[in-house]
């Protein structure tokens, strides 16, 4: 299982494991009616399950803030029960998120569906090459694909409101096409300018726009599991920098150590832009606010 140091968020991240429902949706056994219940891994599921369902659904978001890791969450008897209640679940999968299925596990709910985003992406998740990048909320497509499942589901769940999950899903797919959109663009005028990262997070929509990853495998594997970068491939990354090789910095500011803290300080101090990336959704903002900022940012850092 992958790790990572979430030390100097998880500090003031609240202490409490009470579980918190999708911004605007009720946590699940807070209604007495027929209202569909989902649980999601992650806000991010959270926040686009209750842009399909709105009012007609209640969502519980596992990883619900900053200092919650997916790769380190041990589940506790809310999760439970919000897992046995639910109606459909929404996890990422591809190694994400491993507790979703710990918990169901013991959740005595064995006929709930259960979407799995990296299955829905039709991606080869043991690539020949390489590995597979699991953080699927930053590859339009993929969450296409999940919209249009979670549309089926919550038709097939409660159909007599099929049509509004439908129009829901419908509007949703166009913002994510708008999205898709200013990627191309950015792609036709900066293909090929070359990147650097802390984590491959944000990698499906940087190659979306055509940008190249200079990273060395090693630092980037080696931050994601919580592990000492190599001394020759930190001195790689920095030189990165100080060459102007690399037009931005896409840095996962959920996870900090003193060698992401060094090649922060290293593009900053030779003009490099920095990118703030992230694994839950920032508050007060919906999914796709968010990625339309982080879109946007990407395109100030390059000029666009």
């Amino acid at each position: 299982m992958k790790t990572r140091s979430y030390a100097a968020i998880a500090a003031t991240a609240a202490l409490g494991l009470a579980l918190a429902g999708c911004a605007g949706q009720p946590t699940a056994g807070d209604s007495e009616d027929s209202t569909v219940s989902v649980v999601a891994s992650t806000n991010v599921y959270g926040d686009i399950a209750a842009s399909v369902g709105g009012d007609l659904i209640e969502v519980t978001s596992i990883i619900d803030d900053p200092g919650k890791d997916p790769h380190e969450y041990e589940a506790d008897a809310q999760d439970q029960l919000a897992f046995s209640k639910a109606d459909l679940i929404i996890e990422n999968g591809g190694g994400y998120d491993d507790f979703v299925e710990t918990i169901l596990a013991s959740a005595d709910n064995a006929d709930v569906t259960v979407l799995t985003v990296a299955d829905i992406s039709g991606y080869d998740q043991e690539p020949a090459e390489g590995e597979f990048n699991e953080h699927m909320w930053y590859d339009f497509p993929s969450v296409g694909k999940l919209v249009d499942d979670i549309v089926a589901e919550l038709s097939d769940i409660d159909p007599d409101n099929a049509s509004t999950y439908s129009a829901n899903g419908d509007s949703l797919k166009r913002e994510l096409a708008g999205l898709e959109a200013q990627e191309d663009e950015l792609n036709a005028s900066f293909a090929g300018e070359g990147v650097a990262i802390t984590e491959p997070v944000p990698l499906y929509m940087l190659e979306a726009v055509g940008l190249e990853n200079l990273t060395p495998d090693a630092f980037a594997e080696a931050i994601e599991e919580d592990t000492d970068v190599p001394a020759a491939a930190l001195q790689e990354t920095l030189d990165l920098f100080s060459s102007k090789s690399v037009k931005l910095l896409a840095y996962n500011e959920q996870t900090t150590g003193p060698q992401t803290e060094a090649v922060l300080a290293a593009a900053e101090e030779n003009g490099v832009a920095v990118v703030p990336v992230r694994e839950t959704l920032p508050e007060g903002k919906t999914y796709i606010q968010w990625m339309q900022d982080d879109l946007d940012a990407i395109s100030a850092a390059l000029g666009g």
